[in-house]
C-alpha cells in the first residue's frame, strides 16, 4: 500500500532538497563507500597502534601452555598466570617479575592469601617449581 505524499510545488521541493545536498555536502555512492573504507581502516590501524603501544603483552617462562598473554589494563600476576595454564606438577616456590631488566621476587604464597601484583606491558614472568 502506497502513502499518499503531500503536494508542494515542484520547484519549492527540488530548491529545498538542492540546498539540503549543497549543505550536507553530496557525495556520490563511491565517494561514501571509499569514505567509508577509510574510516575503517583508520580505525583499524589506531587499534593496531595501541596494542603496539602496550608491548607484546606479558611472557611467562615456565610450566604453562601459552607463554604470551596479551596485556591489559588491570592485569595481575595471578590472572597472567591463570590465563597461560599453569602445567607444573608442584606449586611454584619462586616467582620473578623482569620489568626494564629489574627483578622483582614475588612469594607465591602471597598470591593465595589473596595480593595483588600488577603486571606491566612487556614484563616477562619466571616461574620456578
Amino acid at each position: 500500500m502506497k502513502m499518499a505524499v503531500p503536494q508542494l510545488p515542484i520547484k519549492l521541493f527540488s530548491g529545498g532538497l538542492l540546498l539540503a545536498l549543497v549543505a550536507a555536502g553530496c557525495v556520490t555512492r563511491s565517494q561514501a563507500n571509499a569514505q567509508a573504507r577509510a574510516a575503517y581502516l583508520a580505525s583499524q590501524k589506531d587499534a593496531l597502534a595501541s596494542m603496539a603501544g602496550q608491548g607484546q603483552g606479558v611472557t611467562i617462562v615456565g610450566s604453562v601452555q601459552h607463554p604470551n598473554v596479551p596485556w591489559v589494563e588491570g592485569l595481575t600476576l595471578a590472572q597472567a598466570i591463570a590465563t597461560a595454564d599453569y602445567t607444573g606438577h608442584h606449586n611454584p616456590k619462586v616467582i620473578t617479575i623482569t620489568r626494564q631488566g629489574e627483578e622483582i621476587s614475588v612469594n607465591p604464597r602471597d598470591l593465595l592469601t589473596g595480593h595483588v601484583v600488577l603486571l606491566q606491558p612487556g614484563d616477562t614472568i619466571t616461574i620456578r617449581e
